[in-house]
C-alpha cells in the first residue's frame, strides 16, 4: 500500500492555511527588496540608454570626419 508522503511532509512543516498575519509579514519583508531591485533596474536602463546615445553620437562624428577627409582628398 502506497503512502502519500507529500501531504504528510507539507503539513508537518507548515499548516496549509497559514495565518493572514504571517503572509502579511512576508509581504512587508519583501517590499523594500522589490523596491530596491526596481530602482537598480531603472538605473541600469538609464545607463544603457545613455551609453547608446553616446555611442551613436560618436559614430556620427566619426562618419562626418571620414566624409570630410574623403571630400578633401577628392578636391586635392
Amino acid at each position: 500500500m502506497a503512502v502519500d508522503t507529500t501531504n504528510a511532509n507539507h503539513s508537518a512543516r507548515e499548516p496549509q492555511d497559514a495565518s493572514p498575519q504571517r503572509k502579511q509579514i512576508g509581504v512587508n519583508a519583501l517590499k523594500p527588496i522589490v523596491h530596491f531591485q526596481v530602482s537598480m533596474l531603472r538605473m541600469w536602463t538609464d545607463s544603457i540608454a545613455r551609453f547608446a546615445g553616446n555611442y551613436e553620437k560618436a559614430l556620427q562624428e566619426t562618419a562626418t570626419t571620414v566624409e570630410e577627409q574623403t571630400d578633401k582628398q577628392r578636391a586635392a
